[in-house]
């Protein structure tokens, strides 16, 4: 069955698509703002970000550069603030200089308590860390606290159009790389992103033949965790994909340990050989049909 359409509501608080955005949906009594820091200040006048809720501080690891999350919750406290408060700590503390905008979550009706907000925060921190789209700078994993199976329920609900908010709003924090089907998902709605692309080839210079595994995204193109490869770099090998290889979860067997996500076909075939490659020839069915038949 196709996946029904959604009505997302954006509201560009300060009329640029680079300041302030709330983000709201139909029939959900969730809340979402997208902060950048520097616009903490113009937020004191948001009742609802005095209430608590979870965010998120997205930035970049000055160590690797790669993309980065601390994921938090804020409760209400005796003075009246919460999350607002809770982020303009955050502004201030040099340990957590790395980040650049926030998105939070809370409710229009202020149901947020102690007991949701920890739940929120755990399965957030979970999915996250699952994903390895981000890396997670939480020092502990946040404790799920003890709910009822009809409050699991509501909060999964939240859930689920969060991750369509969060998306939307430009962090794929909780979207797997690929998502796996059953086979009589892909027969009842195939595309080319479900079809899984082979390479073999063997090396020169190496003497080891390469095996790997791949599909088409939105995306790119993912290389799949299990593939075999050829860890010695040639000298035609494109710097960016050089750059790739050496943070990836490769064993010392060249066995990829995880899903990693390339911008072209190429450049995938170059991950797996270690050189230049034409992907449009490389990528091909089990029956020997090359990508660029198929396109």
């Amino acid at each position: 069955m196709p996946s029904r359409g959604k009505s997302i509501n954006l509201f560009l608080m300060d009329g640029t698509p680079n300041g302030r955005i709330k983000c709201t949906l139909a029939n959900w009594t969730g809340v979402a703002y997208k902060i950048p820091r520097t616009d903490l200040d113009k937020c004191k006048d948001r009742n609802d970000l005095s209430q608590g809720g979870v965010y998120f501080l997205f930035g970049s690891s000055d160590e690797t550069g790669e993309n980065a999350v601390y994921i938090g919750q804020a409760g209400v406290r005796k003075n009246g603030e919460g999350i607002l408060s809770r982020l303009q700590e955050h502004k201030k503390n040099p340990d957590k200089d790395y980040w650049t905008e926030a998105v939070v979550f809370t409710t229009s009706n202020n149901s947020f308590g102690p007991t949701e907000i920890s739940y929120l925060e755990n399965r957030f921190c979970t999915m996250a860390m699952e994903t390895k789209r981000y890396l997670v700078k939480n020092g502990n994993e946040p404790t799920p606290g003890n709910i009822t199976e009809e409050k699991e329920s509501e909060l999964e609900e939240f859930i689920d159009y969060a991750k369509l908010v969060m998306g939307t709003l430009g962090h794929k924090i909780f979207e797997k790389l690929t998502e796996s089907k059953s086979q009589s998902e892909v027969s009842d709605t195939f595309n080319s992103d479900e079809l899984i692309l082979h390479l073999k080839r063997k090396i020169r210079k190496s003497g080891i033949t390469v095996e790997a595994r791949g599909k088409q995204t939105p995306e790119g193109f993912v290389v799949l965790s299990g593939s075999y490869i050829d860890t010695t770099d040639s000298d035609s090998l494109p710097s960016v994909v050089k750059d790739i290889r050496q943070k990836a979860e490769i064993d010392e067997n060249g066995i990829l340990q995880e899903d990693v996500l390339l911008s072209s076909p190429s450049y995938a075939a170059a991950f797996a050989i270690g050189g230049s490659a034409n992907g449009l020839t490389e990528w091909k069915t089990e029956d020997g049909k090359t990508l660029k038949e198929i396109e």
